[in-house]
């Protein structure tokens, strides 16, 4: 079995970008900790400012599915989910070619 490679992006409401940068900052610390997590960076868009990108590598689907109903997550989303201008895009990626 492969790993499972997953970019999700994330955009802020304007205003909200620092709410948002924080809530991310605290929700990839917790989840670097995850079984089944193998690396969780977090990025902000030069090219568009508050725009959030997570690049993240899971064991497989079953961790990135637990990941989805971890408390930090839900918290998280609790604490700045009011503060998105839209529902975070979640792209888990199928490699091509070798």
């Amino acid at each position: 079995m492969s790993d499972l490679k997953v970019v999700a992006t994330i955009t802020a409401k304007p205003g909200s970008e620092e709410i948002v940068r924080d809530g991310l900052s605290t929700l990839a610390a917790a989840s670097r900790g995850e079984d089944g997590c193998l690396g969780y960076e977090l990025y902000e868009s030069s090219a568009a400012p508050g725009t959030f990108v997570t690049v993240e590598t899971w064991t497989g689907q079953e961790a990135l599915q637990a990941h989805m109903t971890t408390p930090h997550l839900q918290a998280a989303m609790g604490t700045f989910g009011a503060h998105l201008a839209g529902a975070p895009q979640i792209h888990p990626l199928t490699p091509i070619g070798a």
